[in-house]
């Protein structure tokens, strides 16, 4: 019985009528507070980061900048989530979230890149590529969606592509988003456990774990002749979500030089342990 840990009891919340009287009580208890002041820093770090996200937009509308964001990366290392903490508070007039499906008929008969080019962002707009073009860089060879001639097409294209967005003022950022072999497990198990979650998972996301080394030597191929100096690869440490959020905002942050930059409220400059630009001598989770 000595050995219980401390909890929080109705009659506690019922004594204390203010977050400080509750707290005094958790003290006294000597329950730890670790969690929740975790989870108090990242949702304060989270709405000081978006509201710079919305100077940010407000910035590339009136300068009638084209910025197109690219999240890649293994399925569940937490793509969406980062894309839905961005866009929750931005003006949608400026602003896209891109998920293509599956290329139809047509569109299979078409360039590759032509169905991607019609969703790149317009004159002060802002776009957010839940995957992207790079699908055949990685999961179409890996699931046998393309045959070999294809692969290696897109692969010689996709440098003079990007080359061509850059010429033309496209600012492109490319992440990809890493979590260990463990932790995308986990986080499969978890979106099978949870109803509100189950939609997400496939058959494509089972053979994840079954291809893992297969997904991996066509990443190393896809950095190795797709990353430039004029359109990176910024590998993002992902196992962490909350802190991948945090810091993925903060590198976009970055990039620009927006109105009110200097009056933000927290730290601006991403955390270079969590998000880092691509190099072949990097230690990498996934």
């Amino acid at each position: 019985m000595g050995n219980e840990t401390p909890k929080l009891t109705r009659e506690d919340f019922l004594t204390s009528s203010t977050n400080k009287g509750l707290r005094n009580i958790i003290e006294q208890k000597q329950i730890s507070l670790d969690k929740v002041n975790s989870r108090l820093f990242y949702e304060e770090e989270l709405r000081k980061l978006q509201i710079e996200l919305v100077k940010l937009q407000q910035w590339i509308s009136k300068n009638k900048k084209t910025v197109a964001v690219i999240f890649e990366g293994r399925d569940a290392a937490g793509k969406g989530g980062n894309i839905r903490r961005f866009t929750e508070h931005l003006n949608p007039r400026s602003m896209r979230v891109v998920a293509l499906n599956k290329p139809t008929e047509v569109e299979r008969g078409q360039w590759y890149f032509r169905r991607y080019i019609k969703q790149l962002p317009n004159p002060g707009e802002i776009v957010f590529f839940d995957r992207s073009w790079y699908n055949r860089a990685v999961v179409e060879p890996v699931m046998g969606f393309c045959d070999e001639h294809q692969y290696h097409n897109f692969m010689v294209q996709v440098p003079e592509f990007e080359h061509m967005l850059y010429e033309d003022g496209l600012i492109l950022i490319k992440f990809w988003f890493s979590i260990s072999k463990d932790e995308q497990l986990s986080r499969f198990n978890s979106r099978i456990a949870t109803p509100l979650k189950r939609w997400k998972f496939s058959p494509v996301d089972r053979k994840g774990q079954e291809l893992w080394d297969r997904y991996t030597y066509y990443k190393e191929q896809m950095f190795s002749k797709t990353h430039t100096s004029y359109s990176p690869w910024i590998t993002v440490k992902a196992n962490d979500k909350k802190v991948a959020r945090l810091e993925c905002i903060r590198y976009v942050l970055s990039q620009f030089e927006y109105d009110g930059k200097q009056e933000a409220l927290t730290t601006i400059a991403p955390d270079p342990n969590i998000i880092m630009r691509y190099f072949r001598s990097s230690n990498q989770i996934d």
